[in-house]
């Protein structure tokens, strides 16, 4: 590793062929793509969505080759970006289309470093496939609880830089709570070793809890010590069906007190979701004879001799009698619950089959939905009638997703006009019942701008301060959160 890293260069620019050959020597060739025709994967995210074409894409297989690279574009101010499973939604880790960039690819940092099943925790690299830690954990008897859609696909620096939620974050934290300890390749191409496993630390500043959620514009994640859990022995699934929203949560304050610590999930599928999911996975089968409004989808879960078969028809009994519980359907096996949470993970599906449409990813206080979701349907079907509302989420964070599918007669410039006219709207509301617009997605380029309507002139000091303090050459993920 060069020594120079973190001192003043004010080496020219270089050219291509200079940047090209220094990533051979180091990367060997299968490291380096420079074909245009191969970045199609690089530039399109999970949605679609499609970014500009990096400069070329560096495939490091180590972190100290991450670090020599971010040294390097350090030296000659050449501007870079990380990319992980290409699972974001708000445009982070794609090149940015105003300037070329670098883009490093951590898909080859995939090793599983070390599992501890006494300390319950776990080092891996960044470029590690989320999937691939949760069986890894497995295998040595514990549980990595983080539980996305796109676990197959997205990796764990991803998770870290987005600060990544999912199903479980009732019961286990987001990622923030799950990160012991991280390896970090700082702007300047220094390598901070922060990969501690203490459960406890109390020295201070906290500085990896800076690159968690940063989206890569403090550095770059190449490792993570995680927390784990012990091994569920035993897990329920069950779907119930409720009038309304307001009977969901009040379903949900019950649930809580009479499951405790062992309701893991609690989700709200109105029915318009379903059928989505539906025409997503034809084959899957409705769950109950009848259509109900309101679907809540719950899962609880334990390590020891608990009766979960119990706790949940209890929570049916005292539902039914306040009048929250219609029906509901116990899952009898694994199989069965499978199908249950397919139809979680198939509304997605279903959602993106419809072409054109509007993502959210709000959060509001858990008491505050139900009016939230009130003003939000009133106010989207007094401006356009027609836009079918997809709103679902994870009640037991205050995770709401209401999404909108323009009316299908207009055409596609219509259609996005009509979209970014309500996503305005909706985060004016989100703002009016002390919200936030982005609970788990991150804000990216895609949320930027009402991002920093609504950031007051002292955060917005604060947070630029420390962008240029940890990048003042404003080279590494720049025009991500904040402005270039």
């Amino acid at each position: 590793m060069s020594d120079t890293r973190g001192q003043r260069d004010d080496t020219m620019p270089i050219d291509t062929a200079e940047l090209h050959r220094f990533l051979t020597e180091l990367l060997g060739a299968g490291g380096v793509i420079d074909d245009p025709a191969e970045f199609g994967r690089y530039t399109t995210d999970w949605a679609g969505d499609k970014g500009s074409d990096p400069w070329m894409v560096a495939r490091p297989g180590t972190p100290e080759q991450v670090a020599d690279i971010v040294a390097f574009c350090h030296r000659h101010r050449i501007p870079m970006v990380a990319q992980g499973g290409h699972s974001g939604l708000v445009g982070g880790a794609q090149p940015d289309a105003e300037r070329r960039e670098l883009l490093i690819s951590l898909e080859r940092l995939n090793r599983i470093r070390h599992i501890d099943p006494i300390n319950f925790s776990m080092s891996v690299d960044s470029g590690c496939i989320l999937q691939t830690v949760k069986d890894a954990a497995e295998a040595a008897d514990c549980y990595f609880p983080l539980a996305l859609g796109a676990q197959g696909s997205c990796q764990i620096g991803g998770n870290v830089s987005t600060n990544a939620g999912g199903l479980n974050v009732l019961r286990y934290g987001m990622m923030r709570q799950l990160v012991l300890g991280l390896e970090v390749v700082l702007p300047d191409g220094r390598l901070w070793n922060g990969m501690h496993a203490l459960h406890k630390d109390n020295r201070g500043y906290d500085l990896k809890q800076l690159f968690i959620g940063a989206e890569g514009t403090l550095g770059i994640v190449t490792g993570a010590v995680l927390k784990l859990a012990p091994r569920p022995q035993t897990s329920r699934t069950a779907l119930i069906a409720v009038p309304d929203i307001a009977s969901a949560l009040a379903l949900y304050g019950q649930a809580r007190r009479s499951c405790c610590d062992l309701l893991s999930a609690f989700e709200l599928i109105p029915r318009v979701c379903m059928e989505l999911a539906f025409e997503a996975a034809p084959d899957l089968p409705d769950p109950l004879d009848e259509a109900y409004p309101v679907y809540v989808l719950l899962e609880v879960s334990a390590s020891g001799p608990v009766d979960l078969d119990a706790m949940i028809e209890h929570l049916f009994e005292t539902g039914a009698e306040q009048e929250h519980v219609l029906d509901g359907v116990l899952a009898s096996s694994e199989a069965q619950a499978a199908q249950l949470w397919q139809i979680r993970e198939s509304m997605l599906e279903g959602q993106q089959m419809r072409g054109e449409h509007l993502r959210t990813d709000v959060s509001l206080p858990i008491s505050g939905l139900t009016a939230f979701f009130e003003a939000a349907s009133h106010a989207v079907a007094q401006r356009s009638p027609d836009t079918q509302i997809i709103a679902y989420g994870h009640i037991g964070d205050g995770n709401l997703h209401f999404n909108l599918l323009p009316p299908p007669a207009l055409d596609l410039e219509a259609k996005k006009a009509l979209l970014h006219e309500l996503e305005t709207l909706l985060f004016d509301l989100v703002d009016a019942h002390h919200g936030s617009i982005s609970a788990e997605h991150g804000i990216g380029r895609v949320k930027q701008a009402p991002f920093l309507e609504d950031l007051g002139e002292l955060e917005y000091s604060l947070l630029s301060g420390l962008k240029r303090l940890f990048d003042p050459h404003g080279l590494m993920a720049a025009g991500r959160i904040l402005p270039r």
